[in-house]
Protein backbone atom coordinates (compact mmCIF):
# COMPACT_ATOMS: atom_id res chain seq x y z
CA UNK A 1 0.00 0.00 0.00
CA UNK A 2 1.40 3.45 -0.88
CA UNK A 3 1.70 6.23 1.67
CA UNK A 4 -1.70 7.66 2.60
CA UNK A 5 -3.43 10.08 4.96
CA UNK A 6 -4.99 8.55 8.04
CA UNK A 7 -8.25 9.72 9.63
CA UNK A 8 -6.68 9.68 13.07
CA UNK A 9 -3.66 11.70 11.95
CA UNK A 10 -5.81 14.30 10.23
CA UNK A 11 -8.01 14.52 13.34
CA UNK A 12 -5.00 15.08 15.60
CA UNK A 13 -3.83 17.91 13.37
CA UNK A 14 -7.28 19.52 13.38
CA UNK A 15 -7.67 19.24 17.14
CA UNK A 16 -4.27 20.79 17.85
CA UNK A 17 -4.85 23.74 15.52
CA UNK A 18 -8.42 24.24 16.81
CA UNK A 19 -7.10 24.32 20.36
CA UNK A 20 -4.72 27.12 19.44
CA UNK A 21 -7.65 29.07 18.01
CA UNK A 22 -9.71 28.36 21.13
CA UNK A 23 -6.85 29.68 23.29
CA UNK A 24 -6.94 32.86 21.16
CA UNK A 25 -3.36 32.45 19.99
CA UNK A 26 -4.75 33.33 16.56
CA UNK A 27 -8.27 33.99 15.25
CA UNK A 28 -8.11 31.32 12.55
CA UNK A 29 -6.17 29.53 9.85
CA UNK A 30 -6.54 27.23 6.86
CA UNK A 31 -4.50 24.03 6.66
CA UNK A 32 -3.97 21.46 3.96
CA UNK A 33 -2.36 18.04 3.97
CA UNK A 34 -2.18 16.17 0.68
CA UNK A 35 -0.80 12.71 0.00
CA UNK A 36 -1.08 11.15 -3.43
CA UNK A 37 -4.46 12.16 -4.80
CA UNK A 38 -5.99 12.67 -1.34
CA UNK A 39 -6.31 16.31 -0.28
CA UNK A 40 -7.66 17.45 3.09
CA UNK A 41 -8.37 21.18 3.59
CA UNK A 42 -9.39 22.45 7.02
CA UNK A 43 -10.54 26.07 7.57
CA UNK A 44 -10.67 26.84 11.31
CA UNK A 45 -11.83 29.96 13.15
CA UNK A 46 -12.46 33.46 11.83
CA UNK A 47 -10.58 36.08 9.83
CA UNK A 48 -10.20 38.39 12.84
CA UNK A 49 -10.73 38.31 16.58
CA UNK A 50 -13.55 40.85 16.32
CA UNK A 51 -15.25 39.18 13.34
CA UNK A 52 -17.75 36.39 12.83
CA UNK A 53 -16.60 35.91 9.23
CA UNK A 54 -15.22 32.38 9.00
CA UNK A 55 -11.94 31.33 7.48
CA UNK A 56 -12.73 29.68 4.15
CA UNK A 57 -10.94 27.51 1.67
CA UNK A 58 -10.73 30.47 -0.73
CA UNK A 59 -9.63 33.05 1.86
CA UNK A 60 -6.92 35.29 0.41
CA UNK A 61 -3.70 35.53 2.41
CA UNK A 62 -0.62 37.74 2.31
CA UNK A 63 1.89 34.93 1.84
CA UNK A 64 5.03 36.98 2.57
CA UNK A 65 8.18 34.87 1.99
CA UNK A 66 6.31 32.05 0.27
CA UNK A 67 6.76 34.47 -2.63
CA UNK A 68 10.44 33.45 -2.79
CA UNK A 69 10.08 29.91 -4.20
CA UNK A 70 7.57 31.17 -6.76
CA UNK A 71 9.98 33.82 -8.05
CA UNK A 72 12.77 31.21 -8.04
CA UNK A 73 10.63 28.96 -10.27
CA UNK A 74 10.04 31.86 -12.67
CA UNK A 75 13.80 32.42 -12.76
CA UNK A 76 14.36 28.80 -13.76
CA UNK A 77 11.78 29.14 -16.52
CA UNK A 78 13.75 32.09 -17.91
CA UNK A 79 16.90 29.96 -17.69
CA UNK A 80 15.14 27.25 -19.71
CA UNK A 81 14.11 29.88 -22.28
CA UNK A 82 17.76 30.91 -22.63
CA UNK A 83 17.15 34.46 -21.47
CA UNK A 84 19.57 34.12 -18.55
CA UNK A 85 22.11 31.59 -17.27
CA UNK A 86 22.72 30.63 -13.67
CA UNK A 87 26.40 31.52 -13.86
CA UNK A 88 25.79 34.80 -15.71
CA UNK A 89 26.99 37.96 -13.99
CA UNK A 90 23.92 40.06 -13.28
CA UNK A 91 25.69 43.14 -14.69
CA UNK A 92 24.06 42.85 -18.14
CA UNK A 93 20.52 43.15 -16.78
CA UNK A 94 21.39 44.96 -13.56
CA UNK A 95 24.17 47.38 -14.50
CA UNK A 96 23.56 49.13 -11.19
CA UNK A 97 25.39 46.21 -9.56
CA UNK A 98 28.49 46.27 -11.74
CA UNK A 99 31.90 46.99 -10.17
CA UNK A 100 30.83 46.25 -6.62
CA UNK A 101 32.71 47.43 -3.57
CA UNK A 102 32.66 45.35 -0.37
CA UNK A 103 32.93 46.51 3.23
CA UNK A 104 36.31 45.81 4.76
CA UNK A 105 34.46 45.12 8.04
CA UNK A 106 30.71 44.67 8.30
CA UNK A 107 30.59 47.02 11.30
CA UNK A 108 32.89 49.58 9.69
CA UNK A 109 32.26 52.83 7.81
CA UNK A 110 30.44 52.47 4.50
CA UNK A 111 33.35 54.11 2.66
CA UNK A 112 35.94 51.66 4.00
CA UNK A 113 35.73 49.11 1.19
CA UNK A 114 37.69 46.80 -1.07
CA UNK A 115 36.86 45.69 -4.64
CA UNK A 116 34.60 42.67 -5.07
CA UNK A 117 36.48 39.52 -6.05
CA UNK A 118 33.96 38.82 -8.81
CA UNK A 119 30.57 39.86 -10.14
CA UNK A 120 27.30 38.77 -8.54
CA UNK A 121 25.74 35.86 -10.45
CA UNK A 122 22.12 34.80 -10.95
CA UNK A 123 22.92 31.77 -8.78
CA UNK A 124 24.06 34.12 -6.00
CA UNK A 125 20.65 35.80 -6.02
CA UNK A 126 18.77 32.49 -5.95
CA UNK A 127 20.85 31.17 -3.05
CA UNK A 128 20.90 34.50 -1.14
CA UNK A 129 24.67 34.71 -1.41
CA UNK A 130 24.93 37.98 -3.34
CA UNK A 131 26.81 39.59 -0.42
CA UNK A 132 24.00 41.60 1.19
CA UNK A 133 21.10 40.74 3.48
CA UNK A 134 19.79 40.73 6.99
CA UNK A 135 22.38 40.63 9.78
CA UNK A 136 21.48 38.22 12.60
CA UNK A 137 24.60 38.34 14.76
CA UNK A 138 25.45 39.66 17.33
CA UNK A 139 21.83 40.82 17.13
CA UNK A 140 19.19 41.29 14.48
CA UNK A 141 20.17 44.25 12.27
CA UNK A 142 22.62 45.81 14.78
CA UNK A 143 23.33 49.58 14.63
CA UNK A 144 26.11 49.30 12.06
CA UNK A 145 26.68 52.10 9.54
CA UNK A 146 25.58 49.87 6.65
CA UNK A 147 22.27 49.16 8.40
CA UNK A 148 21.61 52.86 8.95
CA UNK A 149 22.60 53.66 5.37
CA UNK A 150 20.20 51.07 3.96
CA UNK A 151 17.36 52.16 6.25
CA UNK A 152 17.78 55.78 5.20
CA UNK A 153 17.00 54.87 1.59
CA UNK A 154 13.53 53.40 2.34
CA UNK A 155 14.37 50.21 0.44
CA UNK A 156 12.36 47.88 2.74
CA UNK A 157 15.09 45.25 2.82
CA UNK A 158 13.58 43.26 5.71
CA UNK A 159 9.96 43.15 6.82
CA UNK A 160 7.63 43.98 3.90
CA UNK A 161 5.84 46.79 5.77
CA UNK A 162 5.88 49.69 5.36
CA UNK A 163 6.29 49.24 1.63
CA UNK A 164 9.10 50.93 -0.26
CA UNK A 165 7.87 53.92 -2.29
CA UNK A 166 10.42 53.30 -5.04
CA UNK A 167 9.71 51.79 -8.44
CA UNK A 168 12.12 49.02 -9.51
CA UNK A 169 14.55 51.19 -11.51
CA UNK A 170 14.88 53.77 -8.75
CA UNK A 171 15.10 51.02 -6.13
CA UNK A 172 17.99 49.45 -8.03
CA UNK A 173 19.75 52.78 -8.40
CA UNK A 174 19.57 53.39 -4.67
CA UNK A 175 20.54 49.85 -3.72
CA UNK A 176 23.48 50.08 -6.11
CA UNK A 177 24.79 53.05 -4.14
CA UNK A 178 25.47 50.77 -1.15
CA UNK A 179 28.57 48.62 -0.75
CA UNK A 180 28.16 44.88 -0.25
CA UNK A 181 28.48 43.37 3.21
CA UNK A 182 30.38 40.29 2.02
CA UNK A 183 32.16 39.07 -1.06
CA UNK A 184 29.71 37.53 -3.58
CA UNK A 185 29.14 33.83 -2.95
CA UNK A 186 30.74 33.95 0.49
CA UNK A 187 27.83 33.93 2.93
CA UNK A 188 24.07 33.32 3.14
CA UNK A 189 22.13 36.41 4.22
CA UNK A 190 18.37 36.55 4.14
CA UNK A 191 15.85 38.34 1.96
CA UNK A 192 17.68 40.92 -0.17
CA UNK A 193 18.72 38.47 -2.89
CA UNK A 194 15.14 37.77 -3.92
CA UNK A 195 14.27 41.48 -3.89
CA UNK A 196 17.01 41.98 -6.46
CA UNK A 197 15.99 38.77 -8.24
CA UNK A 198 12.49 40.12 -8.77
CA UNK A 199 13.90 43.09 -10.68
CA UNK A 200 16.14 40.82 -12.74
CA UNK A 201 13.25 38.48 -13.60
CA UNK A 202 11.14 41.43 -14.77
CA UNK A 203 13.93 42.82 -16.95
CA UNK A 204 14.80 39.40 -18.37
CA UNK A 205 11.14 38.69 -19.09
CA UNK A 206 10.54 42.09 -20.67
CA UNK A 207 7.51 42.85 -18.49
CA UNK A 208 6.53 43.64 -14.93
CA UNK A 209 7.27 40.95 -12.37
CA UNK A 210 3.55 40.35 -11.96
CA UNK A 211 3.08 39.83 -15.69
CA UNK A 212 6.06 37.47 -15.92
CA UNK A 213 4.70 35.37 -13.07
CA UNK A 214 1.16 35.36 -14.46
CA UNK A 215 2.20 34.39 -18.00
CA UNK A 216 4.69 31.68 -17.07
CA UNK A 217 3.33 30.24 -13.82
CA UNK A 218 -0.02 31.45 -12.57
CA UNK A 219 -1.82 31.00 -15.87
CA UNK A 220 -0.46 27.53 -16.70
CA UNK A 221 -0.98 26.34 -13.10
CA UNK A 222 -4.48 27.81 -12.75
CA UNK A 223 -3.39 30.03 -9.83
CA UNK A 224 -6.22 32.45 -10.48
CA UNK A 225 -6.13 34.24 -7.10
CA UNK A 226 -2.37 34.79 -6.82
CA UNK A 227 -0.80 38.16 -7.55
CA UNK A 228 0.54 41.42 -6.18
CA UNK A 229 -2.93 42.99 -6.06
CA UNK A 230 -6.55 41.93 -5.96
CA UNK A 231 -10.08 43.27 -6.40
CA UNK A 232 -11.75 45.52 -3.80
CA UNK A 233 -14.23 42.71 -3.09
CA UNK A 234 -11.48 40.19 -2.31
CA UNK A 235 -9.40 42.73 -0.39
CA UNK A 236 -12.35 43.29 1.94
CA UNK A 237 -12.25 39.58 2.82
CA UNK A 238 -8.54 39.44 3.66
CA UNK A 239 -7.84 38.41 7.26
CA UNK A 240 -6.50 40.91 9.75
CA UNK A 241 -2.77 40.62 10.34
CA UNK A 242 -1.60 40.19 13.96
CA UNK A 243 1.70 40.15 15.78
CA UNK A 244 2.60 40.46 19.46
CA UNK A 245 3.32 43.98 20.65
CA UNK A 246 6.85 44.04 22.04
CA UNK A 247 5.86 46.33 24.90
CA UNK A 248 2.77 44.46 26.13
CA UNK A 249 3.33 40.94 24.79
CA UNK A 250 -0.28 40.92 23.54
CA UNK A 251 -1.40 40.27 19.99
CA UNK A 252 -2.08 43.50 18.15
CA UNK A 253 -3.49 44.17 14.70
CA UNK A 254 -0.86 45.37 12.23
CA UNK A 255 -2.10 48.28 10.16
CA UNK A 256 0.96 49.59 8.28
CA UNK A 257 -0.47 48.25 5.00
CA UNK A 258 -4.26 48.37 5.00
CA UNK A 259 -6.30 45.82 3.05
CA UNK A 260 -7.33 48.39 0.43
CA UNK A 261 -3.65 49.00 -0.35
CA UNK A 262 -3.74 45.63 -2.13
CA UNK A 263 -6.31 46.85 -4.69
CA UNK A 264 -3.68 48.55 -6.86
CA UNK A 265 -0.26 47.41 -8.11
CA UNK A 266 2.60 48.19 -5.70
CA UNK A 267 5.31 50.62 -6.75
CA UNK A 268 7.82 47.81 -6.19
CA UNK A 269 6.55 44.24 -6.69
CA UNK A 270 8.52 42.39 -4.01
CA UNK A 271 10.09 39.13 -5.12
CA UNK A 272 10.76 38.40 -1.46
CA UNK A 273 7.34 38.78 0.07
CA UNK A 274 4.76 40.66 -1.98
CA UNK A 275 2.24 38.08 -3.19
CA UNK A 276 -1.31 37.25 -2.18
CA UNK A 277 -2.56 33.69 -2.63
CA UNK A 278 -4.94 30.97 -1.49
CA UNK A 279 -4.34 27.48 -0.21
CA UNK A 280 -5.48 25.85 -3.45
CA UNK A 281 -3.24 28.08 -5.57
CA UNK A 282 -0.25 27.24 -3.38
CA UNK A 283 -1.15 23.57 -3.58
CA UNK A 284 -1.05 23.76 -7.37
CA UNK A 285 2.48 25.18 -7.18
CA UNK A 286 3.62 22.64 -4.57
CA UNK A 287 2.08 19.74 -6.52
CA UNK A 288 3.88 20.84 -9.68
CA UNK A 289 7.21 20.64 -7.82
CA UNK A 290 6.25 17.29 -6.29
CA UNK A 291 5.49 15.93 -9.75
CA UNK A 292 8.84 16.94 -11.23
CA UNK A 293 7.54 20.09 -12.89
CA UNK A 294 4.39 18.57 -14.43
CA UNK A 295 0.84 19.86 -14.05
CA UNK A 296 -2.14 17.95 -15.48
CA UNK A 297 0.11 16.27 -18.03
CA UNK A 298 1.90 19.43 -19.11
CA UNK A 299 5.61 19.97 -18.34
CA UNK A 300 5.62 23.46 -16.81
CA UNK A 301 9.16 23.32 -15.42
CA UNK A 302 11.84 20.78 -16.28
CA UNK A 303 12.64 18.03 -13.79
CA UNK A 304 16.26 19.26 -13.78
CA UNK A 305 15.11 22.74 -12.74
CA UNK A 306 12.97 21.30 -9.94
CA UNK A 307 15.94 19.28 -8.72
CA UNK A 308 18.15 22.37 -8.73
CA UNK A 309 15.55 24.32 -6.77
CA UNK A 310 15.12 21.61 -4.15
CA UNK A 311 18.78 20.67 -3.60
CA UNK A 312 20.92 22.31 -0.93
CA UNK A 313 23.57 24.64 -2.40
CA UNK A 314 25.20 25.84 0.83
CA UNK A 315 28.36 24.58 2.46
CA UNK A 316 28.29 23.39 6.08
CA UNK A 317 30.06 26.60 7.12
CA UNK A 318 27.48 28.73 5.32
CA UNK A 319 24.65 26.87 7.04
CA UNK A 320 26.24 27.20 10.48
CA UNK A 321 26.88 30.93 10.01
CA UNK A 322 23.36 31.66 8.74
CA UNK A 323 21.90 32.15 12.22
CA UNK A 324 18.42 31.54 13.57
CA UNK A 325 16.57 32.30 10.33
CA UNK A 326 17.88 29.17 8.64
CA UNK A 327 18.62 26.94 11.62
CA UNK A 328 20.09 23.59 10.60
CA UNK A 329 18.56 23.64 7.14
CA UNK A 330 20.28 24.14 3.83
CA UNK A 331 19.04 26.39 1.04
CA UNK A 332 18.10 25.54 -2.51
CA UNK A 333 16.67 28.17 -4.86
CA UNK A 334 14.14 30.31 -3.00
CA UNK A 335 13.52 27.76 -0.24
CA UNK A 336 15.04 25.77 2.60
CA UNK A 337 16.07 22.15 2.17
CA UNK A 338 16.26 19.78 5.15
CA UNK A 339 19.70 18.18 5.27
CA UNK A 340 19.44 16.27 8.58
CA UNK A 341 16.59 14.91 10.74
CA UNK A 342 14.88 17.47 13.00
CA UNK A 343 13.16 17.24 16.37
CA UNK A 344 9.73 17.89 14.83
CA UNK A 345 9.97 14.93 12.45
CA UNK A 346 11.27 16.56 9.28
CA UNK A 347 13.60 14.34 7.27
CA UNK A 348 16.38 15.01 4.73
CA UNK A 349 15.04 15.89 1.32
CA UNK A 350 12.05 17.90 2.53
CA UNK A 351 11.86 21.41 1.14
CA UNK A 352 9.73 24.51 1.60
CA UNK A 353 9.66 27.77 3.52
CA UNK A 354 7.61 30.01 5.80
CA UNK A 355 6.41 33.62 5.58
CA UNK A 356 6.60 36.22 8.30
CA UNK A 357 2.84 36.86 8.36
CA UNK A 358 2.32 33.29 9.61
CA UNK A 359 2.32 31.16 6.45
CA UNK A 360 4.19 27.91 5.87
CA UNK A 361 4.58 25.12 3.32
CA UNK A 362 6.71 22.04 2.81
CA UNK A 363 6.90 19.06 0.48
CA UNK A 364 8.11 15.72 1.85
CA UNK A 365 9.05 13.49 -1.11
CA UNK A 366 9.68 10.46 1.12
CA UNK A 367 6.05 10.52 2.30
CA UNK A 368 4.47 11.97 -0.87
CA UNK A 369 3.25 14.73 1.45
CA UNK A 370 2.36 18.35 0.78
CA UNK A 371 1.60 20.40 3.91
CA UNK A 372 0.43 24.03 3.98
CA UNK A 373 -0.80 26.24 6.83
CA UNK A 374 -1.96 29.80 6.20
CA UNK A 375 -2.55 32.25 9.02
CA UNK A 376 -2.08 36.00 9.33
CA UNK A 377 -0.63 35.79 12.85
CA UNK A 378 3.13 36.07 12.83
CA UNK A 379 3.46 34.52 16.30
CA UNK A 380 2.34 31.17 14.86
CA UNK A 381 5.88 30.78 13.53
CA UNK A 382 7.60 31.06 16.91
CA UNK A 383 5.06 30.19 19.63
CA UNK A 384 5.20 26.48 18.85
CA UNK A 385 2.49 26.53 16.21
CA UNK A 386 4.83 25.97 13.29
CA UNK A 387 6.70 23.09 14.93
CA UNK A 388 3.44 21.46 15.99
CA UNK A 389 1.96 21.80 12.52
CA UNK A 390 5.06 20.29 10.91
CA UNK A 391 5.14 17.37 13.35
CA UNK A 392 1.42 16.56 13.09
CA UNK A 393 1.32 17.00 9.31
CA UNK A 394 4.10 14.43 9.01
CA UNK A 395 2.24 12.23 11.50
CA UNK A 396 -0.93 12.36 9.43
CA UNK A 397 0.69 10.12 6.81
CA UNK A 398 0.97 6.36 7.09
CA UNK A 399 4.18 5.47 5.21
CA UNK A 400 3.95 3.06 2.33
CA UNK A 401 5.66 -0.31 2.07
CA UNK A 402 8.38 0.10 -0.61
CA UNK A 403 8.85 -3.66 -1.02
CA UNK A 404 5.15 -4.29 -1.34
CA UNK A 405 4.64 -1.30 -3.63
CA UNK A 406 7.35 -2.58 -5.97
CA UNK A 407 5.68 -5.95 -6.47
Amino acid sequence: MPAHLTDSGVARLHDAMAQRVARRELPGLVTMVACGDAVHVDPIGTVAFDSDAPMRRDTLFRIASLTKPIVAAATMLLVEEGRIRLDDPVDRLLPELADRRVLRRIDGPTDDTVPANRSISVDDLLTLRLGFGQITEPEFNPPYPIVHAADSLDLTLGAPDPRTPHAPDEWMRLFGSLPLMDQPGERWRYNVGTLVLGVLVARAGGATLGDVLRDRLFGPLGMVDTGFETTPEDAARMPTQYMSDQATGKLAAQTLTAADTWTSPPAFPSGSGGLLSTIDDLHAFARMLRDGGRHHGQQILSAASVEAMTTNHLSDDQISSAGLLLGNQGWGYGMAVVTRPTDNGLTPGQYGWSGGYGTTWFNDPSRDLIAIALTQTSDFLWNGGLDEFDRLAVGAVEPGDPDRDAT
